[in-house]
């Protein structure tokens, strides 16, 4: 009897686990679903987006389901239903219905490390918000009036710095200068004297973006929300000393929220911290790895560095004072200095797709997306299609002579797309021009070792790239 009853249970427990598995990998919805596979249930095929890759081209798990599906398919990531598009005419369709028919929508690893409730997800005055405040402290006019000296001032130093070393791992070290710029202008943080490494903690934490966010001893999400509530504590303390002595006042984004928090409702002393917190990681991590990766592209092709270095020295060669700083009218004269940077973006995608969740059923192409689901745009993908850029491969910053402005609007996205594109756009454009200038000015620089490039899918550096630098004067 016993052993039929024990029969009985193994028969309803595979019965029960093959529904689930059949009700997983065959969604519901309205339509016909966009083709695809959902992967293992919970796991979905997330490991297989995080394998390692060693190129600069798109990351396998795309391409290849790129190749088999077409321009929109579906997948499951981080446990979530995702139909991934590169199909630029939806894209752009999608950007143009912000707030009606999708709204914009992160990972659950992320909302759970940014403290991101569906509430503020999803509200656009409060994005509105952020993005208004940043771009007081990061927009243009601030970079004209008074960041653009002060960031030739610090790259100068560190590449000092970094000259009187044996190699650098420019990554590494480009993480810190950048942080630290970053923290000391928005929120007054010294890292000189502070005991806490934030570069550091904030490094830990971009790798559990597609994890999982299983809080489990010993895993890496795990420790990186321990990390987390290290640096979030020392921002709350921070915040609560600018509220309560005046003498600390600075007049930067920390001033200016901490302020706004008497006329804001939605300013909460958690939403401030986990702003803070966002901006600060927003600031440093993809400019890093774009200028790591242009020590490789332009070591591999002499003639960019060439026009390059000819086209910044002739700036020095043009002033009353060759050591008087640089200007704003000579950062927009340093043409083909942002082509480079425009074309490192381009290879680089750094932040390779940009997320929204669908409000209603979505039809595209004869499938429909249901509501609910996320929708990945893969701009990595637009931004290395053969159909918009020739040799996608190659990096060819003479390319941006002739490239039509409306194409590139629906292909290039390194900082997002309209008014979702990220307030510090012009904040990395200026500092990676700003640091090429002084680099390609007053040093020569050897690659010692790495520069292999590991997608994960995030750009990454598989041994990083390890530099000697000499100054020109030597």
């Amino acid at each position: 009897m016993w052993a039929a009853v024990g029969l009985s249970l193994v028969v309803l427990l595979v019965t029960y686990i093959t529904h689930w598995i059949t009700q997983w990998r065959n969604p519901k919805c309205n339509g016909v679903l966009p083709p695809g596979s959902m992967g293992w249930p919970l796991v979905g095929e997330t490991l297989n987006a995080m394998t390692t890759s060693y190129s600069i081209d798109l990351h396998p798990f795309f391409k290849t389901r790129l190749q088999k599906y077409g321009p929109i398919f579906r997948t499951s990531l981080a446990g979530k239903p995702v139909v991934v598009s590169t199909d630029p005419k939806f894209n752009s369709y999608l950007f143009q219905q912000e707030g009606k028919l999708v709204e914009l929508w992160y990972l659950d690893s992320f909302t759970k490390i940014f403290k991101i409730s569906d509430e503020v997800n999803g509200a656009d005055n409060i994005h509105k918000y952020i993005r208004s405040i940043a771009l007081n402290h990061l927009g243009a006019g601030t970079l004209k009036e008074k960041l653009l000296p002060l960031i030739e001032k610090r790259v100068v130093k560190t590449l000092a710095s970094w000259s009187s070393q044996e190699s650098v791992e420019v990554k590494q070290a480009s993480s810190v200068m950048l942080f630290n710029f970053g923290a000391e202008n928005l929120i007054g943080y010294d890292a000189e004297t502070s005991s806490d490494n934030l570069s550091e903690k904030f490094s830990k934490i971009l790798s559990t973006f597609l994890s999982i966010p299983l809080n489990v001893p010993g895993t890496a999400y795990h420790n990186c929300l321990k990390d987390r509530e290290k640096i979030t504590t020392l921002l709350r303390d921070m915040l609560k000393k600018r509220r309560t002595s005046p003498d600390t006042h600075r007049g930067d984004f920390l001033d200016q929220i901490s302020s706004d928090m008497d006329k804001e409702k939605f300013l909460s002393e958690d939403f401030v911290v986990y702003a803070l917190f966002g901006v600060l990681f927003a600031g440093y991590h993809p400019i890093s790895s774009i200028m790591a990766l242009a020590f490789s592209l332009l070591a591999e092709h002499p003639a960019a560095l060439e026009e390059l270095t000819a086209e910044n020295e002739a700036l020095l060669k043009n002033r009353e004072n060759p050591n008087s700083s640089l200007t704003w009218d000579e950062y927009k004269s340093m043409t083909f200095t942002r082509q480079v940077v425009n074309e490192t973006l381009r290879l680089g995608n750094v932040a390779p797709a940009l997320f929204r969740r669908a409000l209603k059923d979505i039809p595209v192409n004869g499938f429909t997306i249901p509501a609910g689901w996320t929708i990945m745009v893969l701009t990595s993908a637009l931004q290395l299609s053969p159909n918009t850029f020739t040799d996608p491969l190659e990096f060819n910053p003479w390319r941006w002579k002739d490239l039509d402005s409306l194409v590139v609007s629906k292909n290039f996205m390194p900082f997002g797309r309209g008014s979702r594109q990220c307030a510090g756009a012009e904040y990395s454009r200026v500092f990676l021009a700003t640091f090429l200038h002084v680099l390609v000015t007053k040093y020569r620089w050897t690659t010692i070792k790495g520069a292999r490039i590991a997608r994960s899918p995030m750009l990454g550096f598989g041994d990083g790239i390890h530099i000697k630098f000499e100054d020109k004067k030597n």
